[in-house]
């Protein structure tokens, strides 16, 4: 994991001072050279690239990511918690309800194949797998929204945008985010679980069991669905990461002040040091959760071991 987390800063950094533009830029008015010359003293970006990057590279081996180069006074660190609770709970809610409904639809589709379950789960994965998350936003935006209240007289609708403070997990705001979020990754889970479990009813040992007279329940829950999961297993890990790193434009869209929104504003302003803290958070999160699918393979098949 260091030497990925290592690689990512590295080309982040180069990169990002690659780009066009710096943190000073105003639009309609521009800072004086002698302003933008004690900004970068005090922020040091004075220095050269390379003493810059390794100046980084040892604050982020000691926990320390600098200040925001927009919110003066401000850690980088203070602004990824604040935003952190409302990125975690949109993705978390998604992935916990994209679980049981993608791998639902797909061992359905797959017990009652060329059914009209299949047919009809098929299509709909096909439907929202083919179509972007900012659109299937804008197109429940118009229906549950505009159209609710035009609808209704203003009575009911779906509200379109923030998360009220205080902070709270279990609120309607997070109803269209979560489908949009949710929409592709659920279509994908429940394709791939689909074609896993029908090659898992090909098996042998499958054919073994319903010959022996066991349960239907019984061959599907033990001998079926168990190792149909070992794919599944793989696909969810970076889609939890997806869904925890790759809410930018659902963030955006919705007006939730996470750290997707707070990403892409960073980007915009050239804010170097949010841009690097917030990458490498996301890059520490996908490795983690890499990690914890290979430990879950030890436990959904006793044929895998971590080590000889």
């Amino acid at each position: 994991m260091i030497p990925v987390l290592f690689f990512v800063i590295v080309i982040t950094f180069f990169l990002m001072h690659q780009a066009p533009g710096g943190p000073w830029d105003r639009e309609g008015r521009q800072l004086s050279p002698a302003v933008v010359n004690n900004l970068n003293i005090k922020y040091g970006l004075d220095k050269p690239e390379w003493q810059q990057f390794l100046l980084y590279v040892w604050g982020a081996a000691h926990f320390d990511f600098g200040d925001s180069l927009q919110s003066p006074g401000q850690h980088v660190s203070t602004l990824l918690l604040e935003s952190w609770p409302y990125t975690f709970t949109l993705g978390a809610a998604t992935f916990l309800l994209l679980v049981p409904i993608g791998v639902g639809l797909g061992v359905i589709a797959a017990l009652r194949q060329n059914s009209w379950a299949d047919y009809t789960a098929l299509g709909m994965a096909t439907v929202f797998a083919s179509t972007p998350n900012f659109v299937v936003g804008i197109l429940l935006i118009i229906v549950f929204a505009i159209g609710l209240n035009k609808l209704t007289g203003g009575n009911f609708y779906l509200p379109t945008g923030g998360l009220p403070e205080p902070y709270n997990p279990f609120q309607v705001q997070l109803l269209m985010p979560v489908f949009t979020l949710g929409a592709l990754p659920t279509a994908y889970i429940a394709r791939l679980t689909r074609a896993s479990t029908l090659e898992t009813l090909r098996q042998d040992f499958v054919r073994t069991a319903w010959a022996k007279g066991l349960k239907g329940r019984l061959v599907v829950t033990r001998h079926v669905l168990k190792n149909s999961l070992i794919p599944v297993v793989t696909a969810l890990g970076p889609t939890f990461a997806f869904l925890i790193t790759g809410s930018f434009i659902v963030e955006t869209l919705f007006s939730i002040p996470g750290i997707g929104r707070s990403f892409v504003t960073s980007i915009e302003s050239r804010d170097y040091t949010m841009i690097l803290g917030t990458t490498l958070l996301f890059a520490v999160l996908i490795a983690l959760v890499n990690l914890v699918v290979d430990v879950l393979y030890v436990f959904i098949d006793p044929r895998v071991r971590l080590s000889d």
